[in-house]
């Protein structure tokens, strides 16, 4: 019985390694196909005179918000996603602390996804196309 049971393990953790192999080069071409769509925003953004802004971000409670280093374009109002003009994607979210408070966060880049907010509450989530054209068609009015 321990030999079944041991060759049963050893099956469920194959299986377990196949599929997040294959999980994992789903979500590497959805992010190549996500990081063509921001290169594509970035270009146009440039090309329509859409203004750049000093990016901020936010800790994961409260409502302080912390300067960056970073330029580029916020997609939601809420200005918890955005993309640089390193044509890189940014959930502009952070830990807090005393030092992001004085000397600013450092937020890392983001593998993007197609779906921005998957998984999220109702009406949070929504296609990163969508989100970017919304973004160029509201130009430099943008809040």
């Amino acid at each position: 019985m321990s030999d079944e049971r041991e060759r049963w393990r050893e099956r469920q953790r194959l299986a377990a390694s196949v599929h997040g192999a294959a999980e994992e080069s789903r979500l590497a071409a959805e992010a190549e196909q996500a990081r063509a769509l921001i290169a594509d925003f970035v270009r146009e953004a440039g090309e329509r005179g859409l203004r750049p802004s000093a990016l901020t971000a936010a800790p994961y409670r409260g409502g302080t918000r912390y300067r960056t280093r970073l330029r580029g374009w916020y997609l939601r109002r809420d200005r918890s996603v955005a993309v640089g003009t390193d044509g890189e994607f940014y959930l502009l979210t952070v830990p807090a602390s005393l030092r992001s408070r004085v000397l600013g966060a450092e937020p890392r880049p983001d593998r993007p996804r197609l779906v921005v907010g998957q998984g999220a509450r109702d009406g949070e989530s929504m296609p990163l196309d969508r989100l970017l054209r919304q973004r160029l068609d509201q130009g430099n009015d943008w809040p």
